[in-house]
């Protein structure tokens, strides 16, 4: 099988966002080409202490996603070591991917923060370039005016379709404009 996958759309849940004192909590993988489309996923659960889930998961932002806070806590259980997770990761970027890994999302710098910090072998393989849609929405939104409404889960898998559904989103706006990739 030839590694076509150029992209590694990442999303995590984590319990906060310090990386220092937060954990993962899911994550999911998405492998696309430069066309954004679908080679490959994966998702997995992290097992974290329901000690540190409880201090952790508090706030405006856990109780206005109560629904999420909920489902994160309940698959808990099932959930895996970090560790396990990392290598399952791996495992699914040697399958599709080559040398160059490209991990890209919304806001993906936070989420790499926490790579960085759990999961330094996955950390090693990544690219030191990012793709983060967050910079084509600054844009967007202040110098066009131009709005998407993603969707509001808060679930790794369902964001990171998003992300990948938002980039799709804004390259259609300037299709047929200097910046429409060129036919090879």
């Amino acid at each position: 099988m030839s590694k076509k996958a150029k992209l590694l759309w990442i999303d995590l849940e984590m319990t906060g966002l310090e990386p220092e004192k937060d954990r993962i909590l899911e994550v999911a993988c998405i492998a696309t080409d430069w066309d954004f489309n679908e080679i490959a996923r994966m998702t997995a659960v992290c097992k974290v202490s329901e000690c540190l889930m409880k201090k952790r998961m508090v706030g405006e932002f856990w109780e206005k996603n109560r629904e999420s806070y909920e489902q994160l806590i309940a698959q808990n259980k099932t959930g895996k070591k970090s560790t396990e997770v990392e290598a399952e990761v791996l495992k699914f970027v040697d399958k599709y991917f080559g040398d160059e890994v490209i991990l890209a999302g919304n806001s993906i710098h936070q989420d790499r923060r926490f790579i960085r910090n759990e999961w330094k072998k996955l950390d090693a393989r990544l690219h030191y370039r990012m793709f983060d849609v967050s910079a084509w929405k600054v844009y967007f939104e202040n110098a066009m005016e131009i709005k998407f409404t993603k969707r509001d889960a808060h679930r790794a898998l369902d964001d990171i379709e998003g992300s990948i559904e938002e980039i799709s989103y804004y390259l259609e706006k300037v299709k047929g404009s200097k910046f429409e990739k060129k036919k090879r």
